[in-house]
């Protein structure tokens, strides 16, 4: 699939999603939001996705919105949230699989706020994360105010916005905010690795999982076990169910289709 600011591919049931502007470590303009917001709109249709990866070409994965291309612009920034950004951010969080970020480098704004809200996050040791809006007079957006102090807390989410200090990979990882880190050289393959083994899990149980993790953020106990009830009897109801119990009494791994 062709795009002017992204690379997006799908093999196997693995959709990866590249933001493919390295001259500017991959900033968001208007043309980049379009197409990821695009990209993940196709990958919400095509059922044979089991599992996205997005990444960064080049040096960093993204560094949040490429303030040339707006500098002397009168625009509203509400406005640019709305139609540009939250929408990205939904998208990813409705998605019925996981989506692992690939954190080769800096996450920086809007791009920390991106790799935020995937399901996993797999750095590099060379990555970092920042919340730099504080550092140009602004708040943060893109769904860090609800991500970040749920991952470290909100003593430290209070310190990272206001000071907006950066977080190396090993230091988020201890803090919480990414899944693992890993040498830079072994970077694609464990991504890999992990997309291929989320490729042939049972998806529709994954999905289903996923929506009670994120309803459980703002629910309580007797909501999330009528919650679970609801869920299971889905999944219960799935062909991956059957085939993972009659795996069991064959004492054979299961072969999972996702549905």
């Amino acid at each position: 699939m062709s795009y002017e600011t992204i690379l997006f591919d799908v093999n196997n049931g693995i959709a990866n999603l590249t933001l493919n502007r390295p001259d500017v470590f991959n900033a968001f303009n208007e043309q980049l939001s379009a197409d990821v917001l695009d990209a993940l709109k196709k990958t919400a249709k095509d059922k044979s996705i089991r599992v996205l990866v997005i990444s960064g070409a080049g040096k960093a994965f993204c560094s949040g919105q490429d303030l040339k291309s707006i500098a002397g612009k009168k625009r509203s920034l509400s406005e640019s949230i709305h139609k540009r950004y939250n929408p990205m951010i939904r998208a990813i969080r409705n998605l019925p699989i996981p989506v692992i970020a690939k954190l080769n480098g800096v996450a920086a704004g809007a791009g920390c706020s991106l790799a935020l809200a995937c399901d996993m996050i797999i750095a590099s040791e060379a990555a970092s994360l920042i919340e730099v809006f504080v550092n140009v007079g602004l708040v943060l957006d893109s769904g860090s105010s609800y991500f970040l102090p749920r991952l470290v807390g909100s003593a430290r989410a209070f310190e990272l916005s206001t000071l907006g200090s950066k977080v190396s990979a090993v230091q988020a990882a201890e803090w919480g905010m990414v899944n693992k880190v890993v040498p830079a050289d072994q970077l694609d393959a464990e991504v890999q690795a992990l997309a291929e083994r989320f490729a042939k899990a049972p998806t529709k149980a994954i999905g289903l999982m996923k929506k009670m993790l994120n309803k459980s953020f703002h629910s309580d106990l007797d909501t999330m076990l009528e919650y679970e009830a609801y869920c299971q009897e889905i999944a219960g109801r799935s062909n991956d169910y059957n085939e993972g119990v009659t795996a069991f009494v064959e004492k054979r791994p299961p072969v999972f289709t996702g549905n």
